[in-house]
């Protein structure tokens, strides 16, 4: 007889209430399975999660979470003046996080706040600057890398090429807003996960809706 497929691991209620009450655009069926990969990924290999794209924190929350279970860190990386389609004139601007002193997007403040809230603040590194700079700073193997920038080419493959080599053999490499279809959305993250695909490096978990979530079998990228 077949066995039982073990339940997804959930986040607890506190840490999804706080989830819900974020800032933010991750719907939360994908930040369940986000989660998941998380928890899975944190107890079977004890390094630490990074997530490229931080916003106001709500994605944050999760990785967090599962960090502090399994005992390691949750690392964030973003330069909080918000992507393209976050500037004025663009349909995800949000004047609330805008800074009245210089006039540009400031989303720390925000996401200092949503960790603050949910008690998961010590469980958190926060890096301040633009992805590829970091990553080429960066030194030690990552158990999850959870990309969620830019949407341009330009900022998609930066992250992919800068943090894909930091995943260690058996981590996770997660993908957000990957959408087939160029008429429902921009096709970058797309790419590179048929980039990430095609290299053979990487196969594919899990799929849901526009969270993509693969698993590093080989070297490369």
């Amino acid at each position: 007889m077949p066995t039982p497929t073990e339940p997804a691991p959930a986040p607890a209620p506190e840490t999804l209430a706080a989830f819900r009450a974020a800032k933010g655009f991750m719907p939360e069926h994908e930040g369940l399975a986000l989660y998941a990969a998380a928890a899975g990924a944190a107890t079977a290999l004890g390094l630490p999660l990074l997530e490229v794209g931080t916003y106001c924190g709500r994605s944050t929350l999760l990785l967090a979470a599962a960090a502090r279970d399994a005992a390691t860190v949750a690392v964030t990386v973003d330069h909080h003046r918000g992507s393209e389609e976050q500037q004025p004139g663009w349909e995800y601007h949000d004047p609330s996080v805008v800074d009245p002193d210089t006039g540009r997007t400031d989303t720390l403040p925000a996401f200092r706040r949503t960790l603050h809230h949910a008690g998961l603040e010590d469980h958190v590194v926060a890096v301040v600057g633009r992805s590829p700079q970091v990553a080429r700073l960066w030194g030690r193997p990552l158990g999850l890398v959870f990309i969620d920038g830019g949407h341009t080419d330009e900022h998609a493959t930066g992250d992919y090429e800068g943090w894909a080599p930091h995943l260690a053999e058996g981590g996770l490499l997660v993908i957000h807003d990957v959408i087939p279809d160029p008429a429902l959305g921009g096709q970058a993250p797309y790419r590179v996960f048929l980039r990430a695909l095609a290299s053979g490096a990487f196969a594919e978990v899990s799929a849901t809706d526009t969270l993509r979530v693969l698993r590093r079998t080989a070297p490369g990228i």
